[in-house]
């Protein structure tokens, strides 16, 4: 395994500086995606595309190459593969792309060098830089040179960047915690509930309760709404008969895992228990607890992504995937495919207008969702996040 990465970073050196046209392939992924067969006025006859990726080739000793640096490649390897995979099968509209594919090195000095290469500038699309300051000190350029610009995996707020020709993928936490509240309130009856939120207040914690907060007074006034620093103080002014609806704010996986030990205790006490429902912070996706106990709370989380790997399209795209890179795909694989598939048919059915149709082209894809809405200061966002509860001993789809 380690030959193989060895051999398709050299590749990698060699292929950065080169603009590769992507040949067409069978299409990959959900067969409800095909392009419409309405095809606009004016289109391209090569759309020119910029892939901005920390590949770090400049920290690779490649007489010398070892596992830990090869781990430190793959979130990029993987996003990279996958993009490129969905580049192929949007080929099959029949449009052809000219692929740009630089290294960042997660440097802004690297990005100012990056600027005044001719094929960025005439990029009809950019995806990256990964990070959000590289995002951040790209802005001023892709306004300059009017080329939208994709953030393909921070979940920072699009504000933060100030460029209205910014394309935020991932949700923000203000999104999750927003897409709680609104749970909350269309499963809960205001006069019976009580929504509390166990906030440490930390800078993390108060970023994910202020949302909800703020939710919860300004859009269901009506709702009782408590705050207490850990569930010691919860349980001191917890009354029979109500029904809560608790949210832990923070990821911080001791105090987590200790408040859902005694959150579960609470709600099956042998004198009678307290109605529990119990809502987690989104990071919990990649941490571990008891499952017993996440389930007996009937836990939900909020999440940007979610593999079904029994569907069709997963397993078409995995198949095809082992067979050209002779890996198994990453969550980082699976999100380039999406939007590499996703941007590439917008350009092919939209032409040089494919901005215009952002908000109305929603898509289903491999790991989440993407339907667009616009705010004139910072840019395009993806609307779509999903809700997740433990059921069965798995996290189960529920909005």
């Amino acid at each position: 395994m380690i030959l193989r990465r060895t051999v398709f970073i050299v590749g990698l050196f060699l292929f950065s500086a080169c603009s590769p046209k992507v040949n067409k392939l069978n299409p990959v992924g959900p067969k409800s995606q095909a392009p419409h067969t309405e095809l606009p006025a004016k289109r391209f006859t090569v759309a020119n595309i910029s892939l901005l990726i920390p590949f770090k080739l400049n920290q690779f000793d490649l007489d010398r190459v070892n596992k830990a640096q090869l781990e430190k490649a793959d979130m990029a390897l993987d996003f990279y593969q996958g993009v490129m995979l969905g580049l192929d099968s949007a080929s099959a509209t029949g449009l052809n792309f000219n692929v740009n594919v630089f290294d960042t090195r997660d440097e802004n000095g690297q990005l100012a060098t990056l600027f005044k290469k001719e094929s960025i500038q005439a990029s009809n699309l950019i995806i990256g830089p990964v990070f959000p300051e590289g995002v951040k000190y790209f802005s001023n350029f892709s306004l300059v040179h009017n080329i939208p610009v994709v953030s393909p995996l921070a979940a920072s707020k699009p504000g933060e960047f100030n460029n209205p020709k910014l394309i935020s993928i991932v949700n923000n936490i203000d999104q999750h915690g927003e897409k709680i509240a609104d749970y909350i309130a269309s499963h809960f009856a205001e006069r019976a509930a009580i929504v509390v939120l166990i906030n440490p207040k930390k800078t993390a914690d108060e970023q994910f309760a202020a949302p909800i907060r703020n939710r919860m007074k300004t859009k269901y006034p009506n709702f009782v709404l408590q705050e207490f620093s850990n569930t010691g103080e919860f349980e001191r002014r917890m009354i029979k008969g109500k029904k809560y609806a608790v949210v832990v704010c923070s990821a911080e996986p001791s105090f987590v895992a200790s408040s859902i030990d005694k959150l579960y205790k609470l709600r099956n006490l042998k004198s009678g228990g307290y109605e529990i429902d119990l809502f987690g912070h989104p990071n919990w996706i990649k941490q571990n607890y008891k499952i017993e106990q996440l389930q007996g709370l009937g836990t939900i989380i909020s999440t940007s992504y979610k593999i079904d790997y029994k569907s069709e399209g997963v397993i078409d795209f995995i198949k095809k995937y082992r067979a050209k890179y002779h890996f198994e795909p990453s969550e980082y694989s699976f999100k380039g495919f999406d939007i590499g598939f996703y941007f590439a048919r917008l350009l092919a059915k939209h032409g040089p207008n494919f901005l215009e149709y952002l908000t109305k082209d929603d898509y289903r894809g491999l790991h989440n969702r993407f339907s667009f809405a616009y705010h004139p200061k910072y840019g395009y966002f993806n609307q779509e996040l999903m809700l997740l509860r433990y059921q069965n001993l798995s996290l189960n789809l529920i909005d």
